[in-house]
């Protein structure tokens, strides 16, 4: 026998502690179990409900909701990552007056939950409009979805600079001397070397944060933003029906789910080269 194969059958569990059933295993089983009969439940609770008639009305309702939905997502991930930019290099620079700026920028909206930071902006400008209407700025503001695009794009930007912050910082510090030593310019040491290594560190937090926005959008259904829970409130308003939050909560698992795999397979595909 090898002493490779030796160390690895040291390293594993005698068989009969294996087939033991602990705490834990039964814990674990019990909770799977439970999950299993809450969505078995749920599927027949929904082929017993089945209405085709209703499917048939409300349908279109939810996709146009799921619409809006990805584009409010959208948009705002877009602006945000602009916005993150210049946050991003406040929050490393050694001006103290611009990196407090940053910070505070940060910390107050990674602070503040983000419904509360869409009522400020929806209805807290609202107490301001003359001043907004004398500078021609309430056209903007009195929209519903003008401010949820401006609340979602300062929130994410936030979240996207401390990741784009980290991702960057994990980057070793040689290589940018490295990288300088051999006289390049500082814009081709981060286009060319920094970026694309801290891109791959901040991939995976960047997907978090999509699926954050995907689940928090339905706070836009509030300020009268029909999104898909938007359309959802409005269908059980109208029918009084339960299965019309099923049905949303089954939309935003699919979206997530689909999400989740798509990183999935960007991940591997950047990353192939560090599996050989």
């Amino acid at each position: 026998m090898s002493v490779a194969k030796q160390l690895i059958e040291a390293q594993l569990p005698p068989p009969e502690l294996a087939r033991r059933w602990t705490a834990a295993r039964v814990t674990g089983s019990a909770v799977m179990a439970l999950w299993l009969v809450i969505g078995v439940g749920i599927i027949l609770f929904l082929v017993a409900e089945w209405d085709p008639a209703k499917i048939e009305k409300y349908a279109p309702n939810y996709f146009s909701g799921l619409q809006v939905t990805l584009t409010l997502v959208g948009i705002s991930i877009v602006l945000g990552a602009l916005v993150s930019i210049p946050v991003t290099i406040g929050r490393m620079s050694s001006n103290s007056v611009l990196s407090g700026i940053a910070y505070g920028y940060v910390y107050f909206f990674r602070g503040t939950p983000l419904i509360a930071q869409l009522f400020l902006i929806y209805y807290g400008l609202g107490e301001f409009r003359p001043q907004l209407q004398s500078i021609g700025l309430w056209g903007f503001f009195r929209d519903p979805w003008n401010c949820a695009i401006l609340a979602f794009t300062v929130n994410t930007a936030a979240y996207q600079a401390e990741i784009l912050r980290g991702a960057l910082q994990s980057v070793p510090r040689g290589q940018f001397e490295g990288a300088q030593a051999l006289g390049l310019s500082r814009v081709v040491i981060y286009w060319k070397i920094i970026l694309p290594q801290a891109m791959i560190v901040a991939l995976r937090p960047y997907g978090n944060e999509i699926i954050l926005m995907i689940k928090g959008s339905a706070i836009v259904a509030i300020i009268t933003v029909f999104d898909l829970f938007g359309e959802t409130r409005r269908a059980y308003s109208r029918t009084f029906d339960f299965q019309t939050y099923i049905w949303a909560a089954i939309f935003y698992l699919i979206i997530v789910e689909m999400l989740r795999n798509l990183w999935n397979v960007l991940e591997n595909r950047l990353t192939r080269h560090l599996k050989r």
